[in-house]
């Protein structure tokens, strides 16, 4: 039932349309249009974070079910509906989606400078296709924004990105489109099979064992690209140093997130013998991710690459977390895409903030920023830590739990897990101390001036939600709680009828 008497979610997912209409109809001289590009975009991203929080603040955190659902007719023929709703594992992600939007329009407001109206309009498209995919609770409906997101994207790092972008982008598209194919073979099979795409009626469907691998398998070749998993993690290097500094912001804030968003909305619940059976190879495609990009991130001299592979190599945590199946674990993973979300967002805001200053990225090139640049060292510090993991900060929450949840199924999963942890902690120092340390040499470096009051208000709100969310983490996993712990004893009771139904193991 809706809980606010009108469309909230349709409201929150068509709204970035409606401004991206009114952008395009704007006529003047460049800089009119371009200026009322920036700030359409800007207003119409905030007033869909206004609405965000009416969800974030009328949510049930004692419900385990879906909430604030919408259905309309679209295929009947096929079975197929329009059907939005949110649970506590899709509602924080609706959240980050909506945040991080008008902090991207606002760090782009100088750096941004040609085609600015189809700039604008290209994150307003993206930000509908993040939030529908997040409600989205048709399977057809889900797969028409999870692959809607590749377009604007597509668009951001071919036409705004630096030198090699057209390369990028188009390996970007191909690898993500063709895991996504495999995907959409599986839509059809357990559409032919449960006469639905309805995710509330395919959640409560129970498939043949044979059949759950290959569903699983399909659907690891779109989720793994998506997360990026070792080996299919090489696009994400290339898109991240191709793209625009608010590209890279959504790329790992949101998009790096669908990926094991899938894993804990079909995945796991709809197919969990298959889950339960593979589980072993997806903890070793995870820690040798948390343990090899962490030693290349150590080898990079461009920040951005180096701040890319550490993202492979925090959400190979979060599908350890993920693959645990009890409740430390899955919301130890909840709240590891969560801090990730918001810190490595604001790390690469921070490599944004000089290289709109110094056009480099190379780590060589600075040294002593502190001197100039206090509060820019203050900011950069604090996501440094966050990024390490500091207790305090949201970053150590979910490393915690998810080490606690992965000791329970394996010691020595937890131990190599951790090591990538350990490894965070060097390259990111080693980073920090380069940049912002030692002796001001650079005579270039002499002048450069620290964050604009525009620049602080882009990083105010991520500075307090790392520090919200390390302090008082209950109120951020009090919203998945219950949806946590419904899908664990699903998946717990879906295989002990599997077990008595073999006679043994699931097979």
């Amino acid at each position: 039932m809706n809980t606010v008497g009108f469309p909230l979610l349709s409201l929150l997912t068509w709204l970035p349309l409606l401004g991206g209409v009114i952008i395009m109809s704007v006529r003047g001289d460049e800089a009119t249009v371009a200026a009322n590009a920036r700030w359409t975009a800007l207003w119409t991203s905030l007033v869909v974070l206004a609405l965000s929080l009416v969800l974030w603040v009328r949510f049930d955190q004692s419900e385990a079910g879906f909430q604030f659902v919408e259905t309309a007719a679209w295929l009947p023929q096929w079975n197929i509906t329009y059907k939005l709703g949110v649970d506590g594992i899709s509602v924080l992600f609706v959240l980050l989606s909506t945040v991080l939007t008008p902090i991207c329009i606002l760090a782009s407001w100088d750096a941004i400078t040609v085609r600015v109206r189809e700039y604008m309009l290209a994150f307003l498209v993206l930000e509908t296709m993040m939030v529908g995919m997040f409600a989205a609770l048709d399977f057809v409906v889900f797969y028409m924004f999870f692959e809607g997101v590749l377009l604007p994207m597509y668009l951001i790092i071919g036409v705004w990105g630096g030198p090699r972008r057209v390369y990028a982008a188009i390996k970007f598209f191909l690898f993500t489109l063709a895991g996504s194919v495999l995907m959409l073979l599986a839509l059809l099979a357990m559409w032919l099979t449960a006469g639905t795409t309805d995710i509330p009626t395919l959640l409560h469907t129970t498939f043949p064992a044979a059949m759950q691998t290959w569903l699983f398998l399909a659907f690891l070749a779109s989720f793994a690209v998506k997360v990026p998993m070792w080996p299919v993690h090489t696009w994400l290097p290339d898109a991240h140093v191709e793209a625009p500094t608010a590209g890279s912001v959504i790329l790992a804030g949101v998009l790096l997130k669908m990926g094991a968003y899938g894993f804990l909305r079909f995945s796991v619940p709809m197919l969990p013998t298959a889950s339960a059976q593979l589980a072993p190879l997806m903890f070793a495609l995870s820690v040798v991710a948390v343990i090899y990009t962490s030693y290349v991130a150590l080898a990079q001299s461009d920040m951005k690459k180096l701040i890319a592979y550490s993202s492979v190599a925090h959400m190979g945590v979060v599908t350890i977390g993920i693959f645990t199946f009890n409740v430390q674990g899955i919301s130890g993973a909840m709240f590891q895409m969560l801090s990730h979300g918001i810190v490595s967002g604001a790390l690469f805001l921070c490599v944004g903030v000089i290289y709109d200053r110094m056009h480099t990225r190379e780590i060589a090139r600075y040294g002593g920023l502190a001197d100039r640049m206090p509060v820019y060292a203050f900011v950069f510090m604090l996501f440094t830590l966050a990024s390490a993991g500091l207790p305090g900060t949201s970053g150590f929450v979910g490393e915690f739990l998810v080490l606690v949840g992965a000791f329970k199924v394996n010691f020595w999963l937890a131990l190599l897990g951790s090591l990538g942890m350990i490894l965070g902690v060097v390259y990111m120092l080693w980073l920090y101390r380069r940049v912002i340390f030692g002796a001001l040499t650079r005579v270039e470096l002499r002048d450069i001036l620290d964050l604009s009051p525009r620049e602080v208000a882009v990083f105010a709100p991520l500075v307090v939600l790392t520090l919200w969310m390390g302090i008082f983490p209950s109120s951020f996993s009090g919203f998945w709680d219950a949806s946590v712990g419904a899908m664990v004893e699903q998946h717990q009771a879906a295989l002990a009828t599997a077990v008595q139904l073999a006679g043994g193991m699931p097979r």
